[in-house]
């Protein structure tokens, strides 16, 4: 898939659910309930055991139905690792410019992690196709977002950590292009005491917050 056709859906979405979970088969029952809900997009991080063998079992499952990405990636190496098995975009928690280069080389699409202004233009700088402002949440939320974007306009930015139901919505109308999701959207504890319905419900709610801001913006 081209960056172009990535970005595309990835903004179509403008959710990320970033999947950690403890085992591969708690991640193939939340990836089933996300995509129940009409989730179709997924960061699948490498802190997940078997990460890259869950990427090619969940690329052979579901095919272009879902886009699946790469997260937590800090090496080349698992960045190339990762895109072999399936991943259409490579994120990372930090900025490592030998992850982008990694990335870029194989034509897949890049979000590195960034806080600072100085951390979010270098990034950018280096080739990011968007930043990843992480943990947002922690450093003024929305607001952050704002202050951000007001010297560098240019910026495509992806906040995470702390997004939630109750501020989903704010973070889009502060300029994000797509939201990185965690927790409050891939719930392993639902999962665990029998209740992917949750999850579905959640995801649905988060797509319809998504589609509601965008219409009133």
């Amino acid at each position: 898939m081209s960056p172009d056709n990535t970005k595309d859906r990835i903004e179509h979405s403008g959710i990320i659910p970033v999947l950690r979970a403890r085992s591969g088969d708690e991640a193939h029952a939340l990836v089933e309930a996300l995509v129940a809900g009409g989730v179709t997009v997924i960061e699948v991080t490498m802190t997940v055991p078997g990460a890259v063998d869950l990427l090619r079992a969940l690329k052979s499952e579901y095919g272009n139905r879902l886009l699946l990405g790469s997260g937590t990636v800090t090496t080349a190496e698992d960045a190339e690792a990762t895109i072999v098995a399936g991943a259409e975009f490579v994120v990372s928690p930090s900025l490592h410019p030998e992850v982008i280069a990694a990335t870029k080389a194989r034509g897949k699409l890049s979000i590195p992690g960034a806080l600072t202004p100085t951390e979010a233009i270098t990034a950018w700088r280096a080739g990011a196709d968007y930043v990843k402002i992480f943990p947002c949440s922690a450093v003024g939320g929305a607001s952050y977002l704002r202050a951000l974007l007001a010297p560098f306009p240019e910026l495509r930015l992806i906040p995470t950590g702390g997004v939630t139901l109750q501020t989903a919505a704010e973070f889009l109308r502060a300029g994000a292009c797509a939201l990185g999701v965690g927790s409050d959207l891939v719930n392993a504890q639902a999962i665990a005491r029998g209740d992917a319905e949750a999850v579905t419900a959640t995801a649905r709610a988060y797509l319809n917050i998504v589609a509601m801001a965008r219409a009133g913006m």
